[in-house]
């Protein structure tokens, strides 16, 4: 039994899926992963029933019906990740944008170092670590997190990453089926609600590139709802 789960939410990643599997059961570091799959009609989750046979009790999979967004597939991950016990629990993405070799890192921050929650961050001291984002991608992310650190005071520079690791009680204490936001916010509001908490968050540097196959799943609504969701989080602070 390892202490360490990684949750790889997807939707049609039958491209990446497989790869990025075998690449994070190759580290040093003996994690396990749960595959959140919201019904891919491209095939993505028998990809992973097949995958499992090969890994058995280190590889799970969670199918939902239909594609209900991000931040529910992360916290249906959550939920599972803490009834197995596991004591550290990490959000990655299944195209690559988030290196595998950089788990053990985040894991560190944490385990070894003592952080509640350490956050795979693209503008620490905000140095731009990005690879193959057009310039308007990159300045939107950029000055949106800005923008959120300016709004609620949150100490991070990268408050949308999504690759971050967390430790089960943190996870414990939030209330995680009052989560408001399900798309692009959901990163930011769970980081706000860990610090409202008084948690203690690390910053690591990662170089995020974004993906080579696949279709993204950025879209105006995303960023919309982080936009003007993150000025009604800063006014209601910290639900009861």
């Amino acid at each position: 039994m390892s202490d360490a789960l990684v949750i790889i939410p997807t939707y049609n990643e039958k491209e990446n899926i497989e790869v990025i599997i075998k690449a994070t059961f190759k580290q040093k570091k003996a994690f396990h992963i749960l595959v959140v799959d919201d019904n891919s009609p491209d095939g993505t989750s028998k990809i992973v029933e097949k995958l499992i046979s090969e890994f058995p009790n280190r590889l799970f999979l969670e199918k939902r019906i239909g594609k209900s967004g991000l931040g529910t597939a992360y916290i249906h991950g959550f939920k599972w990740a803490i009834t197995k016990k596991y004591d550290y629990i990490i959000e990655m993405d299944a195209d690559f944008s988030h290196d595998p070799k950089d788990l053990i890192r985040l894991y560190n921050a944490c385990k070894k170092e003592g952080s509640d929650v350490s956050v795979g961050s693209r503008y620490v001291n905000n140095q731009v670590n990005v690879v193959n984002w057009d310039i308007k991608r990159l300045l939107l992310s950029y000055f949106a997190s800005r923008y959120v650190r300016l709004v609620t005071r949150i100490p991070l520079f990268d408050t949308t990453a999504g690759f971050v690791c967390w430790k089960r009680e943190v996870l414990e204490k939030i209330q995680l089926d009052k989560i408001r936001f399900i798309g692009y916010a959901f990163q930011i509001e769970m980081k706000f609600k860990a610090w409202k908490h008084g948690f203690g968050i690390k910053e690591v540097s990662v170089i995020f590139t974004d993906r080579k196959l696949g279709t993204s799943k950025m879209n105006g609504n995303i960023v919309f709802e982080a936009l003007f969701g993150v000025i009604r989080m800063r006014l209601k602070g910290l639900p009861k």
